[in-house]
């Protein structure tokens, strides 16, 4: 690739001892600018590079078809983006250190749909889950299950309270 004082500045390409590849731009001898970093298990990162760390927009592509597409900082999923799992489950939304964290839409194969609040890949928050035969469950929800008042919707409206993904009791029904 190309060099200037004696440094990795511009467009080349390095192949480490352990088998990872990048192919991009460098400054200074780092990762710099767009690039492609390919690994032995055959994942991929293309995308921005700042100083060594993969930083800005990028795709990361699991060896086993997984894939997330957004923003990164300093090597982790942070931002915005989109999570693509083998099974057909998507996550869009906000991302922290590498978790579902902030606001987010999270669908399932089978047409399940929660959209809502995320605290370290957890539902966590305000959120709405949507059934594809039409029930519908918006309320809060911790750690991951309903945990506080909500109204659960079948046909008709019902207000209740659940603890920790258990109803425990009805408050009012329309």
């Amino acid at each position: 690739g190309e060099f200037f004082e004696s440094k990795a500045n511009g467009f080349g390409k390095f192949v480490s001892l352990d088998g990872v590849s990048y192919m991009g731009y460098w400054r200074n001898e780092k990762q710099h600018g767009m690039g492609e970093e390919v690994y032995p298990d055959g994942s991929k990162y293309e995308g921005q590079f700042e100083n060594g760390k993969k930083h800005g927009k990028g795709k990361f592509t699991t060896h086993d078809g997984q894939i997330y597409e957004g923003d990164f900082s300093m090597n982790d999923i942070h931002g915005k983006g989109s999570y693509k799992w083998k099974d057909g489950r998507i996550y869009s939304g906000d991302w922290v250190a590498n978790k579902m964290d902030g606001t987010g839409v999270f669908k399932w194969p089978d047409r399940k749909k929660y959209v809502g609040s995320y605290s370290s890949d957890n539902k966590h928050g305000y959120g709405v889950f949507l059934w594809p035969d039409g029930k519908k469950f918006e309320g809060c929800w911790a750690n991951g299950k309903q945990n506080g008042f909500g109204i659960f919707t079948n046909g008709n409206k019902q207000y209740g309270e659940w603890r920790m993904g258990k109803k425990i009791r009805w408050i009012q029904q329309d």
